[in-house]
């Protein structure tokens, strides 16, 4: 089989790539306009197979879009070209219109053309999988909101009950707590104290998908950003021609992805290379914004999975079954940080930047390279240290406007429909991920060598 895949230099295109080369016996072509989030050293493993081969086109032009298609006569599509950072289509969004929608819109229509040419027995085969988010879904109550209205929760997904006053069991029964109104104050001061009493008393509030409501592939759309509205829209468009032109489209909505390759944007990575580096690690607001994290190998494994069993015209949900707090994901990167790589610190009148690694001369290093000879440095010098944790790097800032507190993946559907589940845990998937950027320094100083230098974004009102 021979499959055309959008945004293949991306992070989650680059993998699963990756994954189609090393695992099945299809042909790729990647259509990629290579932006700042696009990198081809993503796919060096795989660059010289002969099995792939690499178009660098805007999805929004379509007589290129045509000649691909004509050139290559793949047999089904996986549309994961989009703009995808909540923070950059808050500071821009144009953008995020014309790849997200105007580029879906070119998509569909150049695939149809393409399609209405092929014989029946491949026209029949034929695929159009568009990959989006569940941040369509808008959303979710959290634990630390007032009680959910058992009514109307439902409507999301199951939500239990007490019987005898209709009031959500909440995260072992504690008490609900009222929700902490958004950190919008302007001293960090004031900011890291109401982050940290927020934490303190939200800290036994675990959330647990068994009692609070969840995504499904029922759950109304009510996005919150540019970028999510933007891909709600991309749906409706996926849908729409599926009915009207009864193109056969697949749709699939994914929780939040991480692991190897990652631009340094997203959570993950940002906090490992900033710690890495011993810049501050910026939580926003009270840091308890609930997300489900997805290793992205699981996901491409639930996408070719969809390709291939899916029914045509359905959406699944896909999602990791880890719903983590913000400020426990961050915690969690310093803890296996602290443990494979520990963070020396020095008084401030010895060394100017009291990190590891932040001398010049050893930057182009390896991390496990800097630890050693920055100890060495420190003893020749007479400079005493003392091992420290990344934590202290913690800071708490603002919040993005409009941030959505909570979201969580009911991923029965493809489970049960199609015998897919996540192979890693949060645990295992995060030991991977920042073991792989401890071992790939070069690709992550190579990939921030741009116009993103991990500076702040989305804070434009």
């Amino acid at each position: 089989m021979k499959l055309l895949i959008t945004g293949g230099a991306g992070f989650i295109g680059s993998a699963l790539i990756r994954y189609l080369i090393e695992h099945t016996d299809d042909t790729v072509v990647n259509v990629d306009k290579l932006t700042y989030a696009g990198n081809l050293e993503s796919l060096l493993e795989v660059s010289d197979n002969p099995r792939y081969s690499f178009v660098q086109i805007d999805i929004c032009e379509r007589a290129a879009l045509d000649q691909v298609f004509t050139t290559h006569q793949p047999d089904a599509v996986m549309h994961l070209a989009a703009a995808s950072h909540v923070d950059r289509s808050i500071d821009g969004p144009a953008e995020f219109i014309q790849t997200n929608i105007v580029g879906t819109y070119t998509m569909l229509e150049a695939a149809r053309a393409y399609w209405n040419t092929l014989p029946e027995p491949r026209k029949i085969a034929f695929r159009f999988h568009h990959i989006s988010t569940d941040e369509v879904y808008g959303d979710l109550p959290h634990p630390n909101d007032e009680p959910v209205d058992c009514h109307v929760a439902p409507l999301l997904a199951e939500t239990r009950c007490d019987t005898a006053n209709e009031a959500p069991i909440i995260a072992n029964e504690a008490p609900v707590i009222a929700s902490t109104p958004p950190i919008i104050a302007s001293t960090p001061s004031v900011i890291a104290s109401a982050a940290k009493q927020s934490t303190e008393q939200t800290a036994t509030a675990t959330p647990r998908s068994d009692v609070l409501p969840l995504f499904t592939e029922e759950t109304s759309y009510a996005p919150s950003s540019p970028y999510s509205a933007s891909k709600a829209s991309s749906d409706h468009l996926v849908r729409a021609w599926l009915r009207t032109y009864g193109f056969p489209t697949l749709i699939t909505n994914c929780s939040n992805n991480y692991g190897p390759y990652q631009f340094p944007e997203k959570l993950i990575p940002l906090v490992i290379l900033n710690a890495l580096a011993g810049k501050l690690l910026p939580i926003y607001g009270a840091g308890d914004q609930i997300r489900d994290w997805l290793y992205v190998e699981d996901h491409v494994r639930a996408l070719y999975t969809v390709l291939i069993q899916g029914t045509v015209g359905a959406t699944y949900n896909i999602g990791g079954h880890n719903e983590k707090r913000n400020i426990e994901v961050v915690e969690a990167i310093c803890a296996i940080l602290d443990e494979l790589v520990p963070r020396i610190s020095v008084k401030a009148d010895d060394i100017s930047q009291p990190a590891v690694g932040l001398k010049t001369d050893l930057q182009e290093q390896s991390p496990h390279a800097r630890i050693v000879d920055l100890k060495t440095n420190l003893q020749e010098q007479s400079i005493s240290a003392q091992v420290g944790s990344y934590k202290d790097l913690i800071t708490y800032v603002a919040d993005r406007p409009g941030h959505d507190r909570r979201y969580a993946i009911d991923a029965s559907k493809i489970q049960h429909e199609l015998g897919w589940t996540p192979a890693e845990t949060f645990a295992s998937g995060l030991r991977k991920t920042v073991q792989w950027y401890l071992d790939n320094h070069v690709w992550c100083q190579r990939v921030q060598d741009g116009s993103y230098q991990a500076q702040r974004l989305g804070i434009t009102t």
